[in-house]
Parts: structure tokens; C-alpha cells; sequence
């Protein structure tokens, strides 16, 4: 299958071993209800946000400083009309030096194919984007941000 993926990527100042050990930290910066270890290989976590999203990850790859791949196993999101349509696809965090920064490339793998694209790539842009680089860069997430500011509307 040809997979599009939605991705960012954003450069630190901190280390690679501060933005693995942030991006591990999901309740950090992640909103929602989060069940479950985050932090190892093969831990497996699930994700709530009222009756809006719910989606169970494995983590398949934990390369500290460099990699971590979550799979997800299972979903439901209801406001699309296929509401499995996160199931099967792949959340990678691929984190390297540039020079005397840290980059962190998201993708989600698939995502592009699925009618929440829209909806999800611009919630997880905030939440990468913001909420995971204010973790990495001051130790504090802002994981309800969105919620906050669009209240009501749906979330990934």
C-alpha cells in the first residue's frame, strides 16, 4: 500500500536524549486521557478525549536519542465515517543533530489517505509543534491548549 504521511519537523537547542526522554513523557504534552506505560518498547497505551478519540498505541521501535514508532492497534474517532481509520498506522519520531541542535521529524504514516486529515494533521501540529516543543525547550507541555482555544471541536 502507498502511504502519505503527515509530517513536521522543528529544531531544539536541547540534547537528543532531553527530546526522546519529552517525547516518551505523552501526558506531558498530549492531551486527553492517557492509560498505560509510554516509555519502552513494546509498552502499550491508549488514548481518550471524551467520546471524540480513542486510539491504543504499541510502541514498536526505542532507539533512545534517535527513534520511537508507535503502531497503532486500534481507533475510534467520531466524526469521519470510517471511525477505525487510525488503525494500522504508524507515529514515528525520528530525532537527530543538526549542527548544535536537536531536529524531531514527525509522521504519522498513512494519515494522508483518511478522511480526518484535515482535522488531524492540524491538531497534531499543535501538539507537536507546541505543546511536545515547549516540553523539550522548558520542561513544561501545554497539552489542553487546544481544547482551551477550540472547545467543542474535535481533537485528535
Amino acid at each position: 500500500m502507498d502511504y502519505h504521511n503527515f509530517t513536521t519537523t522543528f529544531t531544539v537547542d536541547q540534547t537528543a536524549e532531553q527530546a526522546f526522554a519529552a517525547i516518551n513523557d505523552v501526558r506531558g504534552w498530549w492531551s486527553g486521557e492517557i492509560d498505560g506505560r509510554t516509555d519502552k518498547l513494546n509498552d502499550e497505551f491508549t488514548y481518550r478525549y471524551e467520546d471524540v478519540h480513542y486510539s491504543k498505541q504499541r510502541i514498536t521501535e526505542s532507539i533512545p536519542g534517535e527513534r520511537i514508532v508507535w503502531l497503532v492497534l486500534d481507533s475510534y474517532l467520531n466524526f469521519v465515517e470510517d471511525t477505525t481509520e487510525w488503525t494500522g498506522t504508524e507515529i514515528t519520531f525520528e530525532i537527530s543533530r543538526k549542527g548544535n541542535q536537536t531536529e524531531i521529524c514527525f509522521n504519522h504514516v498513512g494519515l494522508a489517505e483518511h478522511e480526518c486529515f484535515d482535522v488531524c494533521s492540524n491538531a497534531w501540529g499543535t501538539y507537536v509543534n507546541g505543546s511536545l516543543r515547549s516540553l523539550i525547550t522548558t520542561g513544561k507541555g501545554r497539552p489542553n491548549l487546544k481544547e482551551k482555544a477550540e472547545a467543542g471541536k474535535a481533537s485528535v
